[in-house]
């Protein structure tokens, strides 16, 4: 299964861990602004706990998020699909920019 990670600079960022393969990074602009980076990770594990980390409070607040309460997608292709649904709507003019892997066992 795949899913679509969320994070937004300057107010929380989602992080991956065991039993989340990170395969692909977005980066999400809307006009010349970023606005977003969308992760497309491979789940090995369903009962994982996704780490949602608040950017906007001094001591960065955690939050495990049980990976179930996640949209699942059943092919690299279908979170692809998705992320493109999410991306593209009416007249907006929102892109969205392939972003390169941290290496490995860095942080996410």
């Amino acid at each position: 299964m795949y899913v679509i990670l969320t994070s937004k600079p300057g107010q929380f960022r989602t992080e991956t861990g065991p039993g989340l393969r990170l395969l692909e990074r977005w980066d999400y602009r809307y006009g010349s602004r970023s606005t977003a980076r969308f992760d497309i990770a491979e789940l090995s594990d369903p009962a994982r706990r996704v780490t949602v980390v608040d950017e906007t409070e001094p001591d960065g607040a955690v939050n495990h998020v049980p990976a179930k309460f996640l949209p699942q997608h059943p092919t690299l292709d279908g979170a692809r699909a998705e992320l493109q649904r999410l991306c593209s709507y009416g007249s907006v003019r929102a892109e969205l920019h392939a972003l390169p892997l941290p290496p490995e066992g860095a942080a996410t």
